[in-house]
């Protein structure tokens, strides 16, 4: 209400906050990049340029800035100073406020074998477990959470000063569930590394038997999930042709690494590959709707995480 503040942390251009500021209720954005915050600001929402801690967070709060709504969404795994992050939180949060925040979940990364998302952008991957034990340490209890199915599987935790409220039936149920799945055991993390080399020699193997078949592969879209997916398995432009991404920034470039040339999407029409391998493959579905079009000449999308599959 208009008595409430929401800050959101990594605020980007104001795109969650501008739902607030029209809903009539005070926000404010943190955002460490100037020339973005320009952009909200632009769009009348209020923007502190800063990298978000301990130390802001005090200075925030010395300016009489204390959050009824603190929120973040795929933040918390990103920064290098997770425990300055969180002793933040606790430092502005006001005294009946909440915590959510959203990021990718570290039981759906494993059980999907998405180790493609594991990349220098994310400092920390988060079990429920893991994301309990750091708030508690900075008297902040987790007291409910949802799972969501974005990024392949999120979680988005909502927090409170310790003692503040009662945990929820959800919160205890997936604490127990990750007990069960294997969370403090080495042996759940030793297995996914085989999975991700079979996961490896699976998509090369489908690769080389293209090429021998004298099939054409190209790709589609350039992100960071792919980078990783292409170099981790030595793909290049010979089991590769090309890949192309909707974002003009991107096409006339390359890869980094794999060095494979990025087009606009109206390249796979020019020249009508056999296959279509997704590299963001969490939004496969958008994509295959987007695409159908391949469908005219015989064409088929492929996905490699979990494992490679051909539809």
């Amino acid at each position: 209400g208009p008595e409430s503040l929401v800050v959101e942390v990594a605020s980007n251009d104001g795109y969650l906050l501008q739902h607030v500021v029209a809903a009539g209720v005070p926000c404010l954005g943190v955002e460490p990049a100037a020339n973005v915050a320009a952009v909200a600001e632009a769009n009348g929402i209020p923007t502190r340029v800063a990298f978000f801690g301990e130390d802001e967070a005090r200075r925030m709060v010395g300016e009489g800035v204390r959050a009824d709504l603190l929120l973040g969404n795929n933040v918390l795994a990103h920064t290098p100073y997770l425990n300055s992050f969180v002793a933040g939180m606790k430092a502005l949060l006001a005294p009946e406020g909440v915590i959510t925040m959203e990021f990718p979940h570290l039981v759906s990364l494993i059980d999907q074998n998405q180790f493609d998302t594991i990349y220098h952008e994310h400092f920390s991957y988060f079990s429920f477990t893991a994301v309990t034990r750091v708030f508690a340490r900075h008297g902040l209890d987790l007291f409910d959470v949802e799972r969501l199915p974005t990024h392949g599987g999120s979680l988005r935790i909502y927090g409170c000063h310790a003692g503040a409220r009662p945990g929820s039936d959800r919160a205890a149920a997936l604490l127990a569930d990750e007990q069960a799945w294997g969370v403090d055991d080495l042996q759940t993390y030793a297995a996914f590394a085989e999975r991700v080399r079979e996961a490896k020699r699976g998509l090369l193997d489908f690769l080389v038997d293209a090429a021998r078949a004298g099939k054409t592969v190209a790709g589609y879209g350039a992100p960071g999930k792919g980078n990783t997916l292409l170099n981790y398995c030595g793909i290049r432009t010979d089991l590769l042709a090309y890949t192309v991404d909707r974002n003009p920034y991107k096409q006339g470039t390359f890869t980094p690494g794999a060095r494979i040339p990025i087009y606009a999407p109206e390249h796979i029409f020019e020249t009508r590959p056999d296959y279509l391998l997704l590299l963001p493959w969490n939004l496969r579905d958008e994509i295959a709707t987007q695409m159908e079009g391949i469908r005219a000449w015989g064409g088929q999308f492929v996905v490699p995480i979990p494992r490679v599959e051909v539809f």
